[in-house]
Protein backbone atom coordinates (compact mmCIF):
# COMPACT_ATOMS: atom_id res chain seq x y z
CA UNK A 1 0.00 0.00 0.00
CA UNK A 2 1.15 3.76 -0.81
CA UNK A 3 0.17 7.23 1.11
CA UNK A 4 -0.96 9.26 -1.73
CA UNK A 5 0.21 12.59 0.00
CA UNK A 6 3.26 10.82 0.84
CA UNK A 7 4.03 10.13 -2.26
CA UNK A 8 3.60 13.20 -3.65
CA UNK A 9 5.27 15.21 -1.12
CA UNK A 10 8.83 12.94 -1.88
CA UNK A 11 8.11 13.54 -5.56
CA UNK A 12 7.82 17.13 -5.73
CA UNK A 13 10.71 17.58 -3.25
CA UNK A 14 12.92 20.93 -4.35
CA UNK A 15 10.62 21.48 -6.88
CA UNK A 16 8.73 25.06 -7.12
CA UNK A 17 5.21 24.01 -7.78
CA UNK A 18 2.60 26.46 -10.18
CA UNK A 19 -0.23 24.33 -9.67
CA UNK A 20 -1.94 20.35 -9.72
CA UNK A 21 -4.89 18.66 -9.75
CA UNK A 22 -5.20 14.69 -8.53
CA UNK A 23 -7.85 12.35 -9.99
CA UNK A 24 -9.11 8.95 -8.43
CA UNK A 25 -10.65 6.37 -10.31
CA UNK A 26 -13.18 4.81 -7.77
CA UNK A 27 -15.20 2.79 -10.28
CA UNK A 28 -13.90 1.59 -14.09
CA UNK A 29 -13.49 4.53 -15.81
CA UNK A 30 -15.21 6.66 -13.35
CA UNK A 31 -12.37 9.56 -12.31
CA UNK A 32 -13.30 11.94 -9.70
CA UNK A 33 -11.07 15.49 -8.51
CA UNK A 34 -9.58 14.10 -4.99
CA UNK A 35 -8.12 17.52 -4.75
CA UNK A 36 -7.19 20.65 -6.64
CA UNK A 37 -3.86 23.36 -6.05
CA UNK A 38 -4.49 26.05 -8.05
CA UNK A 39 -2.13 28.51 -9.25
CA UNK A 40 -1.29 31.40 -6.82
CA UNK A 41 -2.16 28.79 -3.89
CA UNK A 42 -1.40 29.87 -0.14
CA UNK A 43 0.48 28.28 2.27
CA UNK A 44 -2.93 27.07 3.62
CA UNK A 45 -4.58 26.01 0.33
CA UNK A 46 -1.63 23.69 0.16
CA UNK A 47 -2.22 22.47 3.27
CA UNK A 48 -5.80 21.77 2.37
CA UNK A 49 -4.07 19.82 -0.91
CA UNK A 50 -2.12 17.78 1.04
CA UNK A 51 -4.74 16.73 3.37
CA UNK A 52 -6.94 15.93 0.95
CA UNK A 53 -4.60 12.99 -0.59
CA UNK A 54 -3.92 11.40 2.82
CA UNK A 55 -5.05 7.90 1.76
CA UNK A 56 -3.85 4.69 1.14
CA UNK A 57 -4.05 2.98 -2.03
CA UNK A 58 -2.77 -0.15 -3.53
CA UNK A 59 -0.18 1.47 -6.36
CA UNK A 60 1.16 -2.18 -7.46
CA UNK A 61 -1.77 -4.41 -8.22
CA UNK A 62 -4.79 -4.18 -10.62
CA UNK A 63 -5.72 -1.27 -12.71
CA UNK A 64 -4.18 2.82 -12.21
CA UNK A 65 -5.92 4.72 -9.45
CA UNK A 66 -4.62 7.76 -9.21
CA UNK A 67 -4.15 9.95 -12.18
CA UNK A 68 -3.19 13.91 -12.47
CA UNK A 69 -0.95 16.62 -13.67
CA UNK A 70 1.36 18.97 -11.83
CA UNK A 71 2.64 21.85 -13.24
CA UNK A 72 6.03 23.44 -12.44
CA UNK A 73 7.20 26.90 -12.07
CA UNK A 74 10.20 25.81 -14.34
CA UNK A 75 7.92 24.88 -17.65
CA UNK A 76 8.51 21.51 -16.39
CA UNK A 77 5.50 18.75 -15.47
CA UNK A 78 4.58 15.57 -13.74
CA UNK A 79 2.30 13.12 -14.91
CA UNK A 80 1.10 9.51 -13.55
CA UNK A 81 2.94 6.44 -15.48
CA UNK A 82 1.29 3.15 -14.82
CA UNK A 83 2.35 -0.63 -16.58
CA UNK A 84 1.35 -3.74 -15.52
CA UNK A 85 -1.02 -2.82 -12.82
CA UNK A 86 1.66 -0.51 -10.88
CA UNK A 87 2.06 3.41 -10.89
CA UNK A 88 3.79 6.11 -10.04
CA UNK A 89 4.47 9.63 -10.58
CA UNK A 90 6.93 10.91 -13.87
CA UNK A 91 8.67 14.41 -14.41
CA UNK A 92 8.51 15.13 -17.69
CA UNK A 93 10.40 18.04 -19.72
CA UNK A 94 10.54 19.25 -23.09
CA UNK A 95 13.19 17.78 -24.47
CA UNK A 96 15.99 19.90 -25.96
CA UNK A 97 15.50 21.24 -29.97
CA UNK A 98 18.61 18.95 -31.91
CA UNK A 99 21.07 21.16 -34.26
CA UNK A 100 19.70 19.67 -37.63
CA UNK A 101 16.37 21.57 -36.27
CA UNK A 102 16.97 24.64 -35.17
CA UNK A 103 18.06 26.61 -37.81
CA UNK A 104 14.35 25.08 -39.59
CA UNK A 105 12.69 27.11 -36.05
CA UNK A 106 14.80 30.00 -36.26
CA UNK A 107 13.61 30.30 -39.74
CA UNK A 108 9.98 29.97 -39.10
CA UNK A 109 9.84 32.09 -35.93
CA UNK A 110 11.17 34.93 -38.39
CA UNK A 111 9.04 34.42 -40.96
Amino acid sequence: MSNAKEEFIEHVAGKRILCAIILREENYDDKKPVAILKSGFTGSEYLTFLNALDFEYDSGLGGQELFGDIWYKDGTWSDRGEYDGSEWWQHQQVPEIPKECAADIKETVQN
